[in-house]
């Protein structure tokens, strides 16, 4: 069995930073080549939409087993395995020549993404002691640039392979990770994940000298469904929601794009302004969030906004193409407001852990349901004007959503009045 040992801070901030900038590339690299992909294996939209769908879905599969994943193999290790996966997708599935295979191939870039998407915080707070806030920091701006960049590769390579090279070349910063990772595996060991938030909150309550009537408490929060909590429900729906506008627009705003006469590499383009926008609101919104009492006002800024950009996008999508792109992005700032808000409507450790067990697997598999739709709906229809239509009132759905969970409450007190 490896010892294990601490993990010097240079290493932990290069194996973050490498890590965080695979977390999305490999996903929004195809988008905007996607076309291209359907053309050469001669498949249809609704076949797209399946491949557009797979984050949402590997999402909310890792959000439920990853956690106990590293408990068995470790942090480090369930990391580095998640690497290679997509490292092998990444590296293999532009050049094959089927379609399901090219399917199972995406689905490992994706399986590998979603790993280290849900464990890479925990590792932060593992491993990065008190440089941990400055490794999530770090962790959010590479996230946002690799949403950035990924859309740009198709810019880069000319030809009737150029979207093969388009998604090949970010198999080489897989490489990259997989080297960096593999010596973080020989230092960290089996670095399984400390106790679980409810053992945690149970041996503070016998230190603390707890009764029997807060121990008696502490069983009903355990116990007591969340979909009895009216704030959780509405939380799960805001994120799906929110989590669900996100892997549309990686999956599909190009080809709205170019299907209304906008150049390919416009559509490109407005892509990484939109990832962009999640660089910025990576590093603002956590700041801002915990400075503010009543969070209502954001869900429903940023839906507004969102609202907006899907409409420039079904009136006038070739007028003024990136500032729809821009308008997407600042609504894109649903998703960190969507974070802080498990925190802000939980008490304690035992509901912040359940909650957030929740919202983000749910809310992922409704995530993946819109692509998937969106596909099959296209595929039949040839046109987006009833599509976005739609997708403008979702947005408008969504801040009525971020509203309702972002009201002064805690989900403590709702999960004990259910009983």
């Amino acid at each position: 069995m490896l010892k294990r040992r601490s993990i010097p801070v240079a290493l932990a901030v290069i194996v973050v930073a490498v890590a965080a900038v695979n977390l999305r590339a490999g996903i929004a690299s195809l988008g905007p080549v996607l076309d291209d992909v359907l053309d050469a294996f001669g498949a249809s939209g609704s076949l797209a939409g399946a491949i557009t769908a797979m984050p949402g879905v590997f999402f909310g599969i890792m959000g439920l087993a990853a956690v106990p994943l590293a408990g068995r193999l470790g942090l480090s290790r369930s990391l580095f395995l998640g690497m290679l996966f997509t490292l092998v997708g990444l590296a293999v599935r532009p050049w094959v020549g089927n379609i399901a295979v090219f399917l199972v191939l995406t689905a490992c870039v994706v399986g590998g993404i979603a790993l280290g998407n849900v464990l890479l915080p925990a590792w932060v707070k593992t491993h990065g002691g008190r440089h941990a806030v400055a490794l999530m920091t770090i962790y959010s701006a590479m996230l946002g640039v690799s949403g950035t960049v990924g859309p740009l590769s198709a810019l880069w390579f000319d030809g009737d392979s150029a979207w093969k090279w388009a998604l090949f070349v970010w198999a080489v910063l897989a490489v990259l990770q997989v080297v960096a990772w593999a010596v973080v595996v020989v230092r960290a060991g089996r670095d399984v994940p400390g106790a679980s938030p409810l053992d945690a909150a149970e041996e503070a309550a016998e230190a603390d000298g707890t009764d029997g009537a807060a121990s008696s408490t502490e069983e009903t929060l355990r116990a007591t469904s969340l979909w009895r909590s009216p704030t959780a429900r509405f939380l799960m729906l805001f994120f799906g929601l929110q989590a669900m506008n996100a892997y549309i627009q990686m999956g599909w705003l190009p080809t709205m794009y170019t299907d209304s006469g906008v150049a390919s590499s416009t559509a490109s383009i407005g892509l990484a302004v939109i990832g962009a926008f999640n660089i910025a609101g990576g590093l603002v919104m956590p700041t801002v969030i915990d400075r503010v009492k009543d969070l209502r006002p954001f869900p429903a800024l940023f839906a507004a906004l969102t609202a907006a950009g899907w409409l420039g996008m079904w009136l006038a999508p070739s007028t003024v193409p990136l500032l729809w792109s821009v308008l997407l992005g600042l609504g894109g700032f649903c998703f960190p407001t969507a974070i802080a808000l498990i925190p802000a409507r939980s008490r304690s450790p035992l509901v912040t852990a359940r909650l957030s067990g929740f919202v983000q697997p749910v809310g992922y598999f409704i995530a993946g349901l819109g692509p998937f739709v969106i596909g099959v709906v296209y595929d039949k229809v040839g046109n987006w004007d009833g599509i976005i239509a739609v997708l403008t009132v979702i947005a408008v759905l969504m801040g009525v959503l971020g509203v309702l969970a972002g009201k002064n409450t805690v989900i403590e007190d709702e999960l004990t009045a259910a009983n």
